[in-house]
């Protein structure tokens, strides 16, 4: 029977999703468990497994094209292969499909209960290489690569068939990509076609990237996840009524806490973004009525803290949450932080790791920034820029200069949800934690 295949809504704020890649071919099966095709929106990138036995009719969206959630991407047949009636085509696509590895999930599937995608359902392991199945004459074998290593290949021009895969079973994953893309492996005809007129792009980028006759620039095709965080962002900041706060924390004890900690070997290393979004999460704990965003439904109050965290991945920014915060200790805040940007640097975020912020942090004090004022995520509430720690004097209290080391704070608010008073309360609160750490080690 023929069915809609829709495009999955992956998180409470997702409205739209991109097709960073297909992984079966129209006219071709695919079993359960075998990944359908890669959604790609400003957070993360999704592998979306099939949830049983099928074939991929037709791809109404192409790789590149952006659309709202719930659009059909395409059709599927829920027949089971075994009992299709043959056609012409059938013996083909079979045949693809035998040689064909299922490819390993890096991420979670599909709400809608029309399509053939299934959300947290574990693909099988890819075959090796000496247990794989012979490939038949003209049909392709299917590559073994994480969604961001396919993403991070198109990108940079490089033949995912001329890697060899350092990951489990063989899988590519992004280091291999960057390992070929120095070696300038090039990438194959069809390919570099595929890249360089993608279906969404305009006619004029998708001729040549090359700058026109007589011009000085270069038109670039942005990427899916750069259009996409474009347009959310752009919507953020027209729809959202911004407005405003700063202050300075005096970390002084902050920096001599934490070298001690640190020193101290207890099997542990704290950043100074640990203690940062340590602070946030107490002062959400103490302030739960700024922990609400807006939407057109009405006001959502969270009952749990989810706090989203920017990370600066090769393939842009990503702000992923750590979630269901509020009773964590700092220790294991810590762990979770390292093992989140790693899996964010890696592409192997999945849609869980989007969680339901109300706040993110984005800290760029590594990059020699005094205040940063920051546009707030579509569908959060707040986002908080931390700068850089600069040490400055202020007279102490018999007036008498004394060096500090100051941290700039600047929290971005959304005016529909609370007023300056409630935001001030909230980043004073968040001031305190820092400039009183060791409240922040007791809970």
């Amino acid at each position: 029977m023929k069915r809609e295949l829709l495009m999955p809504k992956l998180g409470l704020t997702m409205t739209e999703g991109a097709i960073a890649d297909w992984m079966v071919g129209a006219s071709q099966p695919f079993k359960a468990g075998q990944g359908l095709y890669v959604v790609e929106t400003d957070k993360v990138a999704n592998e979306i497994v099939a949830e049983g036995d099928g074939m991929l009719l037709e791809i109404a969206v192409q790789i590149g094209e952006t659309v709202p959630v719930g659009t059909v991407i395409g059709f599927w047949d829920d027949a089971p292969a075994g009992t299709r009636a043959a056609t012409p085509a059938a013996p083909a696509a079979v045949a693809t499909a035998t040689a064909t590895a299922t490819t390993s999930t890096a991420a979670t599937a599909s709400s809608a209960p029309a399509t053939p995608a299934r959300r947290d359902s574990p693909t099988p392991a890819a075959p090796t290489p000496s247990t794989a199945a012979p490939a038949v004459a003209g049909s392709p074998t299917r590559i073994i690569a994480s969604p961001y290593a396919r993403r991070l290949a198109r990108e940079r021009g490089v033949a995912l068939a001329r890697i060899a895969g350092t990951g489990p079973n063989g899988r590519i994953v992004a280091r291999d990509v960057q390992a070929a893309a120095e070696h300038a492996i090039p990438v194959a005809s069809a390919l570099a076609t595929q890249v360089m007129q993608p279906s969404s792009a305009p006619a004029a980028i998708a001729r040549t990237t090359q700058p026109a006759p007589g011009a000085d620039y270069d038109l670039i095709a942005p990427t899916a996840r750069q259009a996409t965080a474009a347009r959310r962002l752009t919507q953020g900041k027209q729809d959202t009524p911004h407005f405003y706060l700063a202050l300075e924390a005096d970390v002084s004890s902050l920096i001599a806490l934490r070298k001690e900690i640190n020193e101290a070997d207890l099997g542990v290393r704290l950043t100074l973004n640990h203690f940062i979004v340590k602070a946030v999460i107490d002062s959400l704990r103490k302030h739960p009525a700024l922990n609400r965003v807006w939407s057109d439904q009405g006001i959502v109050a969270y009952r749990r803290i989810d706090v989203g965290i920017a990370v600066d991945a090769p393939g842009g920014l990503l702000a992923p949450a750590v979630t269901d915060v509020g009773g964590i200790t700092i220790r294991a805040l810590a762990a979770r932080l390292t093992d989140l940007a790693e899996r964010a640097r890696a592409g192997l975020l999945t849609a869980a790791d989007q969680g339901a912020p109300a706040i993110t942090i984005s800290n760029a004090g590594m990059h020699n920034v005094t205040y940063m004022t920051s546009i707030i995520n579509p569908g959060q509430a707040m986002i908080l820029g931390v700068g850089s720690i600069k040490g400055v004097f202020r007279p102490d209290d018999r007036g008498q200069p004394v060096l500090r080391q100051e941290l700039g704070l600047v929290l971005s608010l959304d005016h529909r949800i609370m007023d300056g008073v409630a935001g001030l309360k909230f980043l004073n609160t968040i001031v305190h934690c820092l400039e009183h750490p060791a409240q922040l080690l007791l809970h």
